[in-house]
């Protein structure tokens, strides 16, 4: 009989089984550090395949020309799974030398190998009752029968050691998904080699963290000295200059707490760059709350990075999953792993990436060992998940050789907190070290706006007197919390009042913002003389770099006031202050956290206040904002706790329920956008005719609006729309759904819900 196989091809078994154990091994050395073949994912590398060598899957994989023939399942009467064998072995095997705590603690082989295709399993109601199937029990005797060679077979000197697990009990969760993490990398990484022997090369080419640090500095000299000395532009050398310094310190927690307008974005890279270079990190990852400004900031990245080549980085999220030309590739391959020295992603794919049990998630997580991950905007971490994100940083930090560093213009309160009541109690960020010196020097420093709050905070201003007080002004930008408010107050402005929602289309919204820019440097330089007034959703409070004297906003958390006063006055180019106007609207704040919030920011403004931006007020904020929300409503840190008796873990329960955005009940649809309706009836014939390819299904994200699904049903039954595949719903009237200033046009009733408020 020939040689087993692996995969079809001819790629043998025993030498793909080394292979993956070898790499998985080298993996995980940055956090198991005995030698290779001590390390757990070595072997679960080394017996991840061996159901492979039954000979009803010989017989299957010899039958079968399929690249994809090893994948799990059942084919013309054949049985294909092959993963359970291995982690009964671990369990035989372990238990028999070690006795039964080595058979105890063998299951986190057991949880590693047997998911290695289908995800992690949950202990209970998953995994434990799958091995105890005949199933798993005949196809790990049929392997054995097969005479696989004892080097494969022979566990060597590793001794199971649960004493060792980084962070104990506490850290048993996150550890095995990073073992997980470097075996199903290790295996991917194999498997591509054997089918396209020159992929691993395309994986290749990206420049050195050193490299990028050095034309990082070149290229900040030259803007640094194209730049005129204003008072602001001088603010944003001395902040570059103490992140460089800082740079220099221990590895940790770390904060940069600079007002909007700061130069935090470039700073906080400058930090990165460098303290990676002096602490042989591995690669920066540079993560942001809002998919619509990713881009922009991947944009400015590159701009510094140009000398380097256009592929510099990684822009990894839902909007670039998928480039279109093979000449990308390297792109395309290092956002399944994050092989790359900077990424540029969201927080959605980060966090939800460190809680998954999807092997194509959970692939890139032991990269991560060793990084710098800088999370701009920190204010913006979802309070209903703080909880169980504050663990997997502590953890990450304190065991993986992480530095995180928080860069925003109001620090939230993570530090740790006591109550009375304990369910209100937050495990924090202790040990943060500010890079700022003296950031209240900076915040006055920086101080370009005046703040006027309500009188009343409880007695509302009509929709109709606020419009009257936009309309007295020549350039304005008002901010609302809600589609149907931004609505409603544009119809009662003069007609030429611009508009901005979520309810407009990335490329409309894209279109608008590029608009609003070159009218405000009309304004600046005295070639515009027509009033300027928009009115917006929130979607312009981050990384929407624009420039308004007079900002109106809605009443909010104080954090989102914040950051609209950072649109008023942002470049200090006015002969006085800005002027920023806080107003209670007429229609109720959502319910939820927006609610919770606004609440926070009365209570935190009581009283007399001379300056509500001081920076001291966003603790006393966010400690009464957090200590009114559950910190871990979904209760994932129970789901991962581990049982001591069993090792159980509910990875999978606790994967689903961590869901950063709740697209259970919203529906994704394309409409119709006058301005590029070439482009989309092109993109939609090719839908029509090919399918739904990732690249295509990429370009069309820009010509997309979220609704909620019942309304979205509803729409399609009345001919509305129409499904071109099932979750992806198309406008078919393309002259009254979509409005060229609104957006998409719906009932009054659809705006109502709190999780449509952008």
């Amino acid at each position: 009989m020939s040689e087993p196989l692996a995969h079809s091809g001819g790629h043998k078994l025993a030498a793909h089984l080394r292979s993956v154990a070898i790499k998985a091994g080298d993996f995980s050395a940055k956090f198991d550090p005995v030698t290779a073949t001590e390390r757990w994912a070595y072997l679960a590398g080394l017996w991840h395949d061996l159901g492979k060598y039954r000979p009803g899957f010989q017989y299957y994989l010899l039958q079968s020309d399929n690249p994809d023939a090893h994948i799990e399942g059942s084919s013309g009467g054949y049985k294909k799974t092959h993963s359970a064998a291995g982690a009964l072995w671990a369990i035989q095997t372990l238990g028999e030398k070690h006795g039964p705590q080595g058979g105890l603690a063998a299951r986190v082989l057991a949880y590693l190998i047997a998911s290695h295709h289908a995800g992690l399993y949950d202990w209970d109601g998953g995994l434990k009752e799958r091995l105890e199937t005949d199933d798993c029990q005949t196809e790990l005797q049929e392997s054995l029968a097969a005479n696989p060679p004892q080097s494969i077979l022979d566990p060597g000197g590793f001794a199971p050691n649960l004493k060792s697990v980084p962070g104990g009990s506490a850290g048993f969760a996150l550890w095995v998904r990073l073992l997980f993490s470097c075996l199903v990398d290790a295996d991917f990484l194999d498997t591509e080699a054997h089918f396209d022997a020159e992929k691993p090369a395309r994986r290749e080419g990206f420049p050195t963290l050193d490299q990028m640090l050095v034309t990082f500095d070149a290229r900040m000299a030259t803007k640094t000295t194209s730049f005129g000395a204003s008072p602001v532009n001088t603010l944003r050398a001395e902040v570059l200059r103490q992140c460089r310094e800082k740079a220099t310190l221990p590895p940790g927690f770390f904060s940069l707490t600079v007002p909007t307008g700061g130069g935090k974005t470039l700073s906080s890279l400058a930090f990165a760059l460098k303290h990676a270079h002096v602490h042989h990190k591995c690669r920066v990852i540079y993560a942001i709350p809002y998919t619509s400004i990713i881009e922009q900031t991947a944009d400015v990245f590159r701009e510094v990075f140009m000398p380097l080549g256009k592929e510099v980085l990684i822009e990894h999220h839902s909007q670039a999953d998928a480039p279109e030309k093979d000449e990308t590739a390297r792109s395309r391959l290092a956002c399944e792993n994050w092989d790359a020295p900077l990424i540029v992603t969201t927080n959605v794919q980060l966090f939800e990436s460190l809680f998954s049990a999807r092997t194509s998630r959970c692939r890139k997580l032991h990269n991560l060992v060793g990084s710098v991950i800088v999370l701009d905007e920190a204010q913006q971490l979802p309070p209903q998940f703080l909880q169980p994100i504050l663990d997997v940083l502590n953890f990450l930090v304190k065991f993986y050789g992480v530095t995180v560093l928080l860069c925003t213009a109001t620090q939230p309160a993570l530090n740790t907190t006591n109550h009375f009541d304990p369910s209100n109690n937050l495990r924090g960020l202790n040990d943060v070290r500010e890079i700022i010196d003296d950031p209240d020097a900076l915040y006055d420093k920086l101080k370009r706006v005046d703040v006027e709050l309500p009188v009343d905070w409880q007695t509302p201003t009509p929709w109709t007197e606020t419009a009257a007080q936009l309309a007295a002004e020549d350039c304005v930008l008002a901010i609302v919390s809600t589609r149907k408010a931004a609505r409603t107050l544009q119809r009662l402005l003069p007609s030429d009042t611009l508009h901005l929602s979520a309810l407009m289309c990335g490329a409309h919204r894209k279109a608008v913002i590029d608009r609003i820019k070159a009218r405000l440097k009309a304004k600046r330089d005295g070639s515009d003389h027509h009033p300027l007034r928009v009115v917006s959703t929130q979607l312009v409070e981050a990384g929407v770099d624009i420039d308004f004297p007079v900002v109106y906003r809605a009443l909010a958390g104080l954090d989102s006031i914040a950051q609209a006063a950072g649109r008023c006055n942002r470049e200090g180019t006015l002969p006085g202050r800005g002027r920023v106007v806080v107003f209670v609207p007429p229609e109720p704040i959502p319910a939820g956290n927006l609610r919770k919030g606004a609440a926070a920011c009365i209570s935190a403004l009581h009283g007399s206040v001379s300056d509500p931006l001081a920076r001291q007020l966003f603790s006393t904020y966010f400690k009464q904002f957090y200590h009114s929300v559950s910190l871990d409503e979904k209760g994932i840190c129970s789901l991962l706790a581990v049982a001591p008796s069993t090792l159980g873990v509910q990875f999978r329960s606790a994967a689903d329920a961590f869901r950063l955005i709740d697209d259970q009940d919203s529906a994704t649809v394309v409409v119709r956008y006058a301005e590029h309706s070439e482009e989309l009836d092109k993109l939609l014939a090719m839908l029509g005719n090919n399918g739904p390819e990732r690249w295509l299904l990429r370009k069309l994200q820009r010509y997309t609006v979220t609704i909620h699904k019942r309304l979205a049903d509803d729409m399609l039954a009345q001919g509305s729309l129409y499904l071109p595949m099932p979750g992806l719903y198309v406008q078919t009237n393309a002259d009254n759904l979509y409005d060229p200033v609104l957006g998409l046009i719906l009932d009054d009733v659809l705006f109502s819900p709190g999780g449509f408020v952008s």
